[in-house]
């Protein structure tokens, strides 16, 4: 066991923080209604989510989430990408929304700029409202997480998260569309946090399976590849471990060979394993034989060597439980392995006050 195996690391005690403040941006945005009360522009076609490291992984469920929401035609793009395309989206009826966890991510900032520039509007996700983002913005919203002193991000991914989907929600209601019961639902986001807390058993179990491997594949189709996305960077930025994420269709195409290597593949699933991918799965286990473990709800044709779920029927709800799900494993991962989970070596962080 490693030097900071035993101690309580911030990112502990931040991830155990992420009822509160869920339950804080619920209660600050959602009146007794469930109307969602900050603005947003009304004449808005399409959307842009722009966004770095953890940020675009929420962005990039955003970007599913709107058009499966509020029918909204969205897509998410790394700040560094946007900067180095020669034509950026510029129609009128485009929203461009920032996310960015201290408000000074430079090529965020950037991004926002050049936008700024275009004319185009412009909100933005912060967990920092007086930050410099805004300044380029017409809108925001607020993460109130709190300081996040953890390199890994964690209460302010799932704050993102959770403002993100409240956006989602906001253009449904202005486009008439009924989304009163997902809201109710996920009112119940702090109790289904606590559940996933309540797994934590299970959590070490598969943790001391994966701190052996040397490399394993993360898979996901449709919303959760940006699960699959933020669990590989978690596991990464905090054990060392060389993790890839990569959609499970695309895996297919040749990437599957590298199972020859005897590795795990890990695969995570908020609304279940659909039919296309428990065959892709089934095919995997007949070819290679690898350790199948599924993060999420499983399917009656595959028999997994490990399975993690919570039950609830809510698919977004069980989004953010597989998101604090992969938290406490590469937590647990890294403190096995005596990692510094807090100040991993040669990464930094810009932490700012609310």
């Amino acid at each position: 066991m490693g030097l900071f195996s035993s101690k309580k690391t911030c990112m502990d005690t931040e991830i155990h923080e992420q009822p509160q403040i869920l339950e804080k941006i619920l209660k600050e945005y959602v009146s007794d209604k469930g109307i969602i009360t900050f603005d947003m522009p009304n004449d808005i076609k399409k959307v842009v989510l722009v966004a770095s490291g953890s940020s675009y992984h929420c962005a990039r469920f955003g970007a599913d989430l709107f058009g499966k929401i509020a029918n909204v035609s969205a897509r998410a793009i790394y700040s560094s990408e946007y900067l180095l395309k020669p034509k950026a989206p510029d129609e009128e009826d485009i929203l461009y929304i920032f996310i960015t966890q201290s408000g000074e991510t430079s090529d965020t900032l950037r991004a926002a700029k050049r936008a700024k520039q275009m004319n185009m509007k412009i909100a933005c996700i912060t967990n920092n409202s007086k930050s410099s983002i805004c300044q380029y913005t017409d809108y925001t919203v607020s993460c109130f997480a709190g300081i996040e002193k953890s390199i890994a991000a964690t209460k302010s991914f799932t704050a993102q998260m959770l403002c993100v989907t409240l956006i989602a929600f906001k253009y449904a209601q202005m486009r008439d569309v009924d989304v009163l019961e997902h809201i109710q639902n996920l009112t119940t986001l702090p109790r289904v946090i606590k559940e996933t807390f309540d797994m934590n058993k299970k959590i070490k179990q598969l943790a001391n399976m994966l701190k052996k491997e040397k490399h394993f594949i993360i898979t996901a189709d449709g919303i959760s590849y940006a699960m699959a996305k933020e669990a590989a960077l978690k596991i990464q930025e905090t054990s060392y471990l060389y993790v890839t994420a990569i959609i499970l269709g695309e895996f297919m195409h040749g990437h599957v060979a590298v199972l020859n290597n005897k590795m795990p593949l890990v695969y995570i699933s908020a609304s279940g394993v659909s039919y296309s991918a428990a065959k892709n799965l089934e095919k995997i286990k007949k070819d290679y034989n690898p350790p199948i473990y599924i993060i999420g709800r499983s399917h009656e044709r595959i028999t997994p060597n490990f399975n993690i779920t919570i039950d609830n029927d809510d698919a977004i709800l069980r989004m953010f439980s597989n998101a604090v799900v992969v938290q406490m494993l590469a937590l647990e991962i890294a403190k096995s392995l005596g990692r510094n989970v807090d100040k991993p070596k040669g990464l930094v962080k810009v932490v700012t006050e609310n």
